[in-house]
C-alpha cells in the first residue's frame, strides 16, 4: 500500500498519468472516495496519458464511457447510479472484462457481488487542502502496477 499527498489538481491529474505508464494493456481498478474527491480528475489524467485527445466527462449518466485509444482500450464506468449491480450484465460487464483492456470503476462498491476484485484499488480522500491517494495492491498484476507507479513527482 502506497499513500500519496496530492495538493492540487495537477498532482492528480499527474498521478493518473503515472498510473497509465504503469499499467498494461488489461487491469481493473477501483476509484473510490466521497462526491468531488477528483476521481474523474484521476480518470483524466490516465487517459490523456493513454493518447485521448479532447475531454474527459464522468459517465455519471451513461455508466460507461469507452475510449478506443492507440495505447489500447480503457472503459470509464461510473456506477453511481447504477440501480442495481445485475444492471452490469446488461452492460456488456462480462465482455468488457475478457477484452485486453483497462477497466477504471468510479462508485464500484454500487457493483458489489457483479463486479470482481480490482487490480488495484485508489481510495481519494480529502484532506484541508488537498487530497491524498490510497493505492493498495488486490492481484499480483494490481502489485506490479503499484511497484511501477513513479512517487518522485509526489514527495
Amino acid at each position: 500500500m502506497k499513500d500519496l499527498v496530492l495538493d492540487n489538481e495537477q498532482e492528480q491529474v499527474a498521478l493518473g498519468a503515472s498510473l497509465a505508464r504503469a499499467v498494461g494493456a488489461k487491469a481493473l481498478i477501483y476509484l473510490q472516495g466521497d462526491l468531488g474527491a477528483g476521481k474523474t480528475t484521476l480518470v483524466r489524467g490516465f487517459l490523456q496519458a493513454r493518447g485521448h485527445q479532447g475531454n474527459v466527462k464522468s459517465p455519471t449518466y451513461t455508466l460507461i464511457e469507452p475510449y478506443y485509444l492507440p495505447s489500447g482500450t480503457c472503459y470509464h464506468l461510473d456506477l453511481y447510479r447504477l440501480g442495481d449491480g445485475e444492471e452490469l450484465e446488461y452492460l456488456g460487464l462480462r465482455e468488457m472484462l475478457s477484452e485486453e483492456a483497462v477497466l477504471l470503476v468510479e462508485w464500484p462498491q454500487r457493483g458489489q457481488g457483479w463486479l470482481p476484485p480490482p487490480d488495484l484499488l485508489v481510495d481519494i480522500e480529502h484532506r484541508e487542502r488537498g487530497r491524498v491517494a490510497h493505492l493498495s495492491a488486490q492481484t499480483k498484476r494490481g502489485e506490479n502496477i503499484l511497484a511501477n507507479v513513479s512517487l518522485h513527482k509526489f514527495a
